[in-house]
């Protein structure tokens, strides 16, 4: 009698989403969700908040993904801190989606708006993209915050508000290009959809691992 080894389903790969608050890490979301159902993938979010679930709230009564498969962590202090420095709340949310809905090809993380010095734990995700938008300035690409540099993508926001902003949208993704050494810089407006393909082809082709 032979031996089989039974194999272990692969894991849903984990992609942390950050950004200042009112950047439009949860409009990226909500836009990415129709394209990946689009696709077949299947997935699952957490988000955090200090001391409420509102942005979990939002996507579940969306109508964009069943409204079981998103949680809402309350960090309940500094918002990097539960995705960097001990990570155990948000690792345990994705942990118990993907034991409920496995197999799942994803789990995005939203964090709490935080700052420029926000960084996720590589023991919490696979991959992180920084969202941030034109309204703050076309100098934070110059700031280079640690998570401009770190990011693995850069997603510069709200482009529709640059001219009325004051903000010289080429110069900027140009600044952001040259400091992030070669790592992926893309434009979106979440709210009219522009830039989201570009967004899934990233993940899609890093993460997913599709060709």
């Amino acid at each position: 009698m032979t031996d089989v080894a039974l194999e272990t389903p692969p894991s849903a790969a984990r992609v942390g989403i950050g950004g200042p608050v009112g950047s439009g890490k949860t409009a990226l979301i909500e836009g990415l969700l129709p394209r990946f159902k689009a696709r077949g993938t299947t997935l699952a979010v957490v988000t955090n908040d200090l001391v409420t679930k509102e942005d979990a709230e939002r996507l579940q009564r969306g109508g964009l993904i069943a409204p079981e498969r998103v949680l809402g962590v309350e960090a309940g202090a500094c918002p990097h801190t539960v995705i960097r420095e001990d990570p155990t709340l948000n690792i345990e949310a994705a942990d118990m989606l993907e034991a409920r809905f496995a197999p799942l090809d994803l789990i995005l993380i939203e964090s709490g708006g935080d700052n420029l010095a926000s960084t996720f734990s590589l023991d919490l995700v696979d991959y992180w993209l920084f969202v941030i938008d034109v309204s703050g300035g076309d100098d934070i690409p110059r700031k280079r915050g640690p998570s401009i540099l770190r990011a693995d993508l850069l997603v510069i926001n709200k482009t529709d508000l640059a001219p009325h902003v004051g903000v010289d949208l080429a110069a900027m993704q140009r600044d952001a290009r040259a400091v992030r050494d070669g790592k992926p810089v893309v434009l979106t407006n979440c709210r009219a959809g522009e830039g989201l393909d570009a967004v899934i082809d990233h993940l899609a082709h890093d993460v997913l691992l599709e060709a």
